[in-house]
């Protein structure tokens, strides 16, 4: 490996691990003290140019935005979630290997905790109050299960960085905001993109105008002569019409047939190859409601794993039906189109097929996300069950949420917006009840770029814009997303090399 891409990987090493499939670093915890995240900065820029001029821009646009992360914003001091990502055990849940070496990668990834949280406590001397008590559940629980499998060190260590998260919770400072210039640079650095906060603001603020528009025409289809102030009941009345806990797996399974089917009739990509079960996500992963778990591009070829999460049997019967709400049959369709085919699982599969360790280890999480949230609407634009208008609704409400995560962000972290006021939009812009509003909220307090799936969707749409503009008669779907899926997950503003290569 290239020295620069080594000393990337280096400071990454939860995320290459799993998306990109470098295993050799199974086991291994990142340093993330202060001296080892000053280390790892300083070894950054540390060797030869890549050959290929796209590959060079892409790690030059990677190491920006490491020392914009780590050295300009200080995430590891001010960010647990960090340092959460470091200890997590749940990336050798999948079945990439032999599950011996996965359990021996595993056990030397425990015994490196206590390790890993005393670097966490040295470093972690700026975390405001109001992210501490938002990611303490996410602390708590990942001694989850662990048992004796762990050891007493382990565990003490685990408990040492909760306590630390509770003092932080009770006595941290209460102002989030990372200040408009940081977080201007945290987003733009590593996708070798100036951003102008303000104007992308505006942009968001047209985005959420269509697709409010596009919600009512859609509610509307559905349900004629539905007035205006209708719609909230409406879609509280399809959040009801779900397959139950049982039923989740097997409706999903068959949509991704359907989309499968669609996407290759249509001529949008390829044909995909590869296998996607849906199942129930491992333990460790049953907090999150639907994910995609892909072969990794560095990885023998593997099924990939759509998890669709039914609710816990233990939870109230309230609670249970909020959590099938989100598998909706007006949801559960975009959701499967995200996070499948032309979502994830089929990027994943074109990750595969592109050339050089850049763009096969480094990937941006703006162009991830937009690809995916792009694909939803390609599905609508391209007429996937246009006769049931449900498909679209489910698409828009899906962009109002993302948009207004966009909105949010820029609003927290620029000292624009309080907390309550965020809660407020989620309610009144993407039609979230409260606890869930509040929980979007909270998530903008330590996941400053969350607004990424706008923004990378936004940016596509642009370049497909241009790409109409000058092919002409020569432009068609496929072309275009070969053409930009062969970059990889390449960062936004380095984008534009596929319309000069393609």
């Amino acid at each position: 490996m290239n020295p620069r891409l080594r000393a990337v990987c280096d400071l990454s090493v939860a995320e290459v691990r799993e998306y990109a499939g470098r295993h050799e670093y199974d086991g291994v915890v990142q340093d993330l003290s202060p001296a080892g995240v000053a280390a790892g900065l300083a070894r950054l820029g540390g060797g030869p140019a890549e050959a290929d001029p796209h590959d060079e821009a892409h790690l030059a646009a990677a190491e920006a935005g490491l020392r914009a992360w780590y050295g300009i914003a200080e995430m590891h001091r001010r960010n647990p979630l960090v340092h959460l990502a470091n200890l997590d055990l749940a990336s050798y849940d999948r079945e990439y290997a032999p599950p011996e070496e996965r359990a021996e990668a595993r056990r030397r990834h425990l015994s490196a905790w206590p390790e890993a949280v005393d670097g966490a406590l040295q470093a972690l001397d700026q975390v405001p109050a109001p992210v501490a008590s938002s990611l303490l559940g996410a602390a708590r629980g990942l001694a989850a299960g662990l048992g004796d499998e762990a050891g007493p060190e382990a565990h003490s260590a685990h408990s040492r960085l909760v306590a630390h998260l509770e003092r932080a919770a009770r006595e941290g400072p209460p102002e989030v905001a990372l200040g408009g210039a940081v977080l201007a640079r945290v987003m733009g650095d590593p996708e070798a993109l100036p951003v102008d906060l303000g104007r992308l603001a505006e942009r968001a603020d047209r985005e959420r105008a269509r697709l409010r528009e596009l919600t009512a025409q859609a509610c509307e289809q559905f349900r004629p002569a539905l007035e205006p102030g209708g719609i909230p009941a409406l879609l509280a009345e399809l959040d009801g019409d779900h397959p139950g806990p049982d039923g989740i797996s097997s409706e999903a399974s068959a949509q991704i047939d359907q989309l499968r089917a669609f996407v290759t009739e249509a001529d949008l990509l390829p044909d995909l190859g590869g296998t996607c079960l849906v199942g129930p996500a491992p333990a460790s992963r049953r907090w999150a409601m639907a994910m995609m778990s892909w072969a990794a591009p560095s990885e023998p070829e593997a099924p990939a794993w759509y998890y669709v999460n039914p609710p816990d049997p233990s939870w109230s019967p309230e609670e249970q039906e909020q959590w099938l709400a989100v598998f909706s049959r007006t949801t559960l369709p975009a959701i499967t189109a995200h996070e499948v085919v032309p979502g994830h699982f089929a990027h994943g599969q074109m990750l595969r097929r592109v050339r050089g360790e850049v763009r096969r280890t480094l990937f941006s999480p703006a162009f991830v996300e937009g690809w995916a949230h792009f694909g939803e609407e390609l599905m609508v634009e391209a007429g996937f069950r246009s006769r049931d208008p449900r498909f679209a609704l489910g698409v828009w409400l899906e962009g109002l949420v993302r948009v207004t995560r966009l909105a949010v962000a820029i609003g927290i972290h620029t000292g624009a917006m309080d907390l309550a006021e965020a809660v407020h939009r989620f309610e009144t812009d993407a039609f979230m009840g409260g606890r869930a509003a509040r929980s979007e909220a909270e998530r903008a307090t330590f996941d400053p770029t969350y607004g990424r799936y706008t923004w990378g969707k936004l940016e596509i749409r642009a370049l497909r814009d241009e790409a109409v503009a000058r092919w002409g008669r020569r432009y068609g779907h496929r072309r275009f997303h070969e053409s930009l899926l062969a970059l990889g997950a390449p960062p936004l503003g380095l984008m534009g090399d596929a319309l000069d290569g393609a």
